[in-house]
């Protein structure tokens, strides 16, 4: 009978091995000082959590299942060797401050709950008179953990030591404009010689401030350190590199809340605790479903910025700050290259890089900007083969054979040159920018008519040839900037006309299993639709049946009708964004938003396009 099959098979589950049974995530959460007097709410250390909150987090915690695991049962289970217990949570303390000692050791000897340290050696050997700048006041040696503290801590066995570095809890100087940015991932600009750290030297930096917090480590405690909590959570897959051969072979950043085990002991997710939560406030982080959370993305042009008089610049980006700032988008789809005569291709790039000329040195101060100064979060948006190389005779070798003239000038990705050219192109711009993500650009397209012999002209393969060579792509940038999430732009015809994949090599499902998200191009006046809302209503329908809760598709409207050139009315354009969210769309954005002519005027814009739950102004 099935319910006996049924019954032997669960009665067979739960004999397994502990290590045989499906893991459950490992939930890491991140403190910082535990003080007595914290505000409530709007304390002047956001990073600050009140003793008696601390202590609440320790019960819930307890109460409701969660079992504390140390750095040691992370790294067995890692490696396969032992399961972690149901609901794992591992406790870190960032920084080395005093009231790990004073405040949060006491708590967590009293739950009998382990947890890692990370400390700033420099700051635990804070010279006299040498200060901190730590937010709320400048910290002193008497704010941070002694040495005699730590090997009281760490000889209780509740109490892991691991670094965070020896001094690069600081920012340094990262573009011609003096933007600072973690020293960790930064390659400093140098103003005496007008030129930027090469890699060879900017490792050797790290290595050597990491060596030097091993050793004291070593020599202070007795055991070298086995992981590394990155300053500000910036690492790179390099900086883990020199981590790893100095024997510290666990790190961990602040993307997510919880990590799949047995998993990379690299970059393991954390969730930072922060504006001094209650219990309620702790067990939301915990249960609420950030899928569920809608982006609201503006597509900037980066050569609206840029102009040949560097105070002009400086003004309109102060425009473009303010707007975004008031919109208050949740993601900035951030142009990185130049294309001043409108044609799609990339004539430069605003970067240095080692293919193309730069036109100005501008992407990373206007991300960071975006990112310090609007509180958005930056996606680089870049071509994926439309880039016109100076040397005409490389152009024409290089170039996609047999593409019309009339279209976008395209490189063709089977040449192992263009493969290699344009990987370096993604990894120059990780390796000098700030960015938590990549907008690949609609000039990533294929005819049917083009590369003929490729994938034997089978449109589903060209289609997954394209977007092997993105996830290329992607990897190559990764090697400065992980975990970085990633957006392709889809035209509307491959998901309104299934059979138009063979003009184009996309395809709304397989997009889907690649990227994080699809940029679906909603846009109707320039597809020629004579009724755009029964146009969006029938594009919705066909997403659905790819992405049926709609959690993948971003509906990109457009903001202006390039055939007249007048823009779409903003009553029309909130009027549709309405619409769709009306029909279960999730994530919405728009192109472009002309921040120079405030088209779509901000209080318009702000409606429409605003993540915030309240996005008017008070009266």
């Amino acid at each position: 009978m099935p319910w006996l099959l049924l019954a032997t098979f669960l009665v067979f589950c739960l004999l397994l091995p502990a290590a045989a049974r499906a893991a459950e995530p490992l939930l890491v959460l991140s403190y910082h000082d535990v003080r007595d007097d914290v505000a409530r709410k709007g304390d002047a250390d956001a990073y600050a959590v009140s003793t008696q909150n601390f202590a609440a987090h320790l019960d819930w915690l307890s109460g409701h299942g969660y079992h504390p695991v140390s750095l040691s049962q992370v790294i067995e289970a890692a490696h396969g060797r032992a399961a972690l217990p149901s609901k794992p949570v591992l406790i870190t303390f960032d920084d080395g401050l005093r009231s790990l000692y004073t405040r949060a050791f006491p708590l967590l000897r009293a739950y009998d709950y382990p947890a890692l340290a990370a400390v700033v050696t420099h700051w635990v050997d804070l010279p006299a008179g040498e200060t901190v700048d730590y937010g709320p006041r400048p910290f002193t040696g008497d704010d941070f953990v002694t040495w005699s503290q730590l090997r009281e801590m760490q000889a209780s066995g509740l109490i892991e030591v691991a670094s965070h570095s020896h001094d690069l809890h600081h920012g340094v100087t990262s573009n011609p404009q003096g933007n600072v940015t973690p020293a960790a991932v930064t390659r400093r600009y140098e103003e005496a010689s007008k030129r930027y750290e090469t890699e060879t030297e900017y490792a050797a930096r790290i290595r050597a401030d990491l060596a030097r917090s091993k050793a004291e480590l070593q020599r202070e405690l007795g055991r070298a350190p086995r992981a590394i909590v990155w300053p500000y959570a910036a690492y790179s897959s390099v900086t883990n590199a020199i981590a790893d051969e100095l024997g510290m072979a666990v790190s961990f950043d602040l993307e997510g809340r919880s990590t799949p085990m047995p998993s990379d002991l690299h970059g393991l997710a954390r969730l930072l605790v922060m504006n001094n939560p209650t219990v309620g406030d702790l067990a939301y982080q915990l249960r609420h479903d950030d899928e569920r959370t809608g982006m609201r993305a503006l597509q900037i042009d980066l050569d609206s910025v840029y102009d040949p008089d560097p105070q002009q610049t400086e003004r309109n980006l102060d425009a473009l700050i303010e707007r975004v700032k008031q919109i208050g988008p949740s993601h900035v789809f951030l142009q990185a290259f130049a294309d001043p005569d409108g044609n799609g291709s990339a004539d430069a790039l605003y970067f240095p890089n080692r293919a193309l000329p730069m036109r100005a040195d501008l992407f990373n101060r206007v991300a960071w900007q975006l990112k310090s100064r609007a509180g958005t979060v930056v996606y680089a948006w870049l071509p994926v083969l439309g880039y016109e190389l100076p040397d005409p005779a490389q152009r024409a070798a290089l170039a996609i054979p047999g593409a019309r003239a009339d279209e976008v000038y395209r490189l063709d990705y089977t040449q192992p040159e263009v493969r290699r050219l344009v990987a370096g192109i993604y990894e120059d711009l990780a390796a000098g920018s700030y960015l938590e993500g990549l907008l690949f650009h609609d000039d990533a397209y294929l005819r049917d008519t083009e590369l003929q012999d490729s994938a034997a002209g089978d449109s589903q393969a060209r289609t997954q040839e394209l977007i092997g060579f993105t996830l290329e792509l992607k990897r190559a940038a990764e090697r400065w900037r992980p975990k970085l999430k990633t957006v392709r732009n889809l035209y509307a015809r491959p998901v309104l006309e299934p059979q138009s994949e063979a003009w184009f090599a996309q395809r709304l499902d397989a997009f889907n299993r690649a990227y994080d998200y699809t940029a679906l191009m909603a846009m109707p006046w320039m597809e020629g639709s004579r009724d755009p809302e029964r146009w969006l209503d029938r594009l919705v329908a066909a997403a659905r049946r790819h992405d049926p809760q709609l959690t993948q598709t971003l509906f990109e409207l457009q903001t202006v009708d390039w055939r007249t050139r007048q823009p779409i009315a903003a009553q029309r354009l909130k009027a549709q964004v309405r619409r769709l969210l009306a029909q279960g769309v999730r994530h919405l954005g728009w192109y472009p938003d002309d921040f120079v002519a405030d088209r779509p005027a901000t209080a318009d814009a702000r409606e429409a396009m605003s993540s915030r739950s309240y996005p008017y102004l008070e009266q």
